[in-house]
């Protein structure tokens, strides 16, 4: 397969700045910050796949260079605005390697928003124009640290209720990734379902294994089980509704197994299905049932469910007084579930009087695709420029907006206390500088795993969980 022509990988107008830096321009610094926006932090995830896919190696091929000047001319109807002379630069004299070099906080850490996240400059005065050329690819990160972001403050939220209920703390495997099918592309699939990947184990986007294990070092990221849809439920028709329950406990006698069991009457299966003409065969079973209800309002059917299950099962009352269905059946809501509703639905669950050990969640939409660049006001901008050897600083502080005033200088990214925060290069130890060189010249300088990655995420909700039970 040809590889993707990185040339043609910009916004169009970027084409024409090589000429529009003032005169003697040698060097463009700038970066990469979330302004704020939904959550107060963020979590560093997905540059070093950008940078594996697009970035490292000879990158720049002569092929590229002529086809990217006959689409600018053609796009432009103008042959003159396209930088032939910079790309035929960069192709003699680094083999087609991209004379950059980039810094940026290591992946997983959580950071305070508002802080820089990663610096670009060019390392050859020649190629000044290359650093915001390559912008618009960059911030395609804002992707990943936005869902990577919001499923660990997910994950809050379920650690918060499962501590009020007495549910495991242990909660991995209770956001589930059901996101494919509604994402706008594989590889935004793949990058979204990933970044879900470093705060829990559980998802159906397999496409997202894939990328960690071919970017981030991850055998096997995730997990899955057996589970039902409606067309293997309705297929049995209304009255085989039953047959078709049967059907899963016997197909996989000795697993989680999830079943949807909404098709017709949600309640009626808990009462009368499963809880009457199955019961024997799902309390005799060596696995664990998962119902799933899949229609209405999630804060009143899932408290119902549980109810009816445990006027048929029964419960036990764990030591925090909340009940807890028997293991060998629990429950997963997959419908409507947001950053926004997971809360509700969980706070009516322990309204009820039940503990977060009864039920799971699975999120579609909510997770991988209701987000933008401006859920965390992510923005890329220049900040320093040198000019005839003498460094000018650059920066934009618009009388409308006061939120989109930029920084300014070279920046270093240091912790105060356990915050952190943006300062001046030169204004402290350059070893207290959280930045590191990632990426020079063509070459990945630093590279890391998934498993650290997840390692630095839980610990930062250790801390905050700490922090909060003293407050």
């Amino acid at each position: 397969m040809t590889r993707e022509n990185l040339i043609l990988l910009t916004d169009s107008y970027k084409v024409s700045h090589h000429v529009q830096y003032p005169p003697n321009t040698q060097v463009v610094y700038s970066y990469i910050e979330s302004r704020g926006g939904k959550w107060d932090q963020t979590v560093f995830f997905g540059l070093q796949y950008i940078l594996k896919k697009y970035f490292t190696g000879a990158v720049i091929e002569p092929w590229m260079i002529d086809e990217a000047a006959e689409v600018s001319t053609a796009h432009f109807g103008d042959g003159r605005i396209f930088n032939r002379q910079g790309w035929e630069y960069i192709l003699s004299q680094y083999g087609g390697r991209l004379p950059l070099k980039i810094k940026a906080v290591p992946e997983g850490t959580v950071v305070d928003s508002k802080n820089v996240l990663v610096v670009i400059e060019n390392t050859d005065p020649n190629c000044f124009w290359l650093t915001n050329y390559m912008e618009t690819l960059l911030m395609q990160l804002w992707y990943p640290v936005t869902v990577a972001t919001q499923s660990h403050e997910m994950k809050k939220i379920i650690r918060h209720y499962a501590a009020l209920t007495g549910g495991d703390m242990d909660v991995s495997f209770k956001l589930h990734d059901f996101g494919f099918r509604g994402s706008t592309s594989v590889e935004s699939a793949a990058i979204g379902g990933a970044a879900h990947l470093t705060s829990f184990l559980g998802t159906d986007t397999m496409p997202a294994l894939m990328l960690l294990r071919r970017y981030y070092g991850a055998d096997m990221a995730g997990f899955s089980i057996p589970a039902a849809e409606h067309s293997t439920i309705t297929s049995w028709g209304k009255n085989g509704e039953a047959d078709a329950f049967r059907n899963m406990l016997f197909q996989f006698p000795n697993a989680l197994v999830a079943v949807v069991s909404d098709s017709f009457d949600i309640f009626n299966a808990c009462e009368n299905l499963w809880g009457t003409q199955l019961k024997d065969a799902v309390e005799s079973r060596n696995g664990t049932l998962v119902v799933r209800p899949d229609s209405g309002e999630p804060t009143e059917v899932v408290p119902q469910v549980l109810e009816t299950l445990g006027r048929r099962f029964g419960f036990t009352v764990n030591e925090k007084g909340f009940k807890v269905l028997p293991p060998y059946i629990r429950v997963i809501q997959g419908d409507g579930i947001k950053y926004e509703s997971l809360g509700d639905i969980l706070e009516a669950v322990y309204q009820a009087g039940w503990s977060t050990d009864n039920i799971a969640f699975g999120s579609g939409g909510g997770l991988l695709q209701k987000v933008d660049r401006d859920t965390l006001k992510f923005a890329c901008k220049a900040s320093q420029v040198v000019v005839a050897g003498v460094a000018r600083e650059v920066y934009k502080d618009p009388v409308t907006d006061p939120g989109k005033t930029s920084k300014k200088g070279r920046l270093v990214l240091v912790r105060d206390d356990d915050n952190f925060i943006t300062v001046a290069e030169g204004t402290v130890d350059p070893d207290e500088d959280r930045l590191i060189v990632v990426f020079e010249n063509g070459e990945l300088t630093a590279e890391y795993d998934l498993a650290g990655i997840r390692a630095r995420i839980a610990a930062n909700l250790e801390v905050g969980l700490r922090t909060r039970a003293a407050a």
